[in-house]
């Protein structure tokens, strides 16, 4: 092998390393940030709310995951009584679920 093809393997090598370490990196800070989330999200809901949402979450993991980031939000703009109790949740919950539209389909 000439010097040339041996620089291009070495590149390629690093190149590759590098991409390995960035992914490696973006997910443990998805991490951390799925870690805080939660940690706040325990402070916040009573054990029975935080048993309730993670029900909701087997079944609509999205909605649940706008509505998890919604109660980080309003708990930290003091928006919620801390802790929020299950029938509380419950009551935001049929709010937020009553605002989506839901598709009506008409036969003629």
């Amino acid at each position: 092998m000439s010097d040339d093809q041996l620089e291009q393997i070495r590149k390629r090598k690093l190149s590759s390393m590098q991409q390995r370490g960035n992914e490696e990196q973006r997910q443990s800070q998805a991490e951390q940030i799925e870690a805080q989330k939660n940690a706040l999200l325990s402070k916040i809901l009573a054990p029975d709310a935080r048993q309730r949402l993670n029900n909701l979450k087997m079944v609509k993991p999205e909605f649940t995951e706008q509505i998890e980031m919604q109660l980080v939000e309003m708990a930290q703009t003091g928006k919620l009584p801390i802790p929020l109790s299950d029938s509380q949740l419950k009551g935001i919950l049929i709010q937020l679920q009553s605002r989506k539209r839901e598709p009506t389909i008409r036969r003629i």
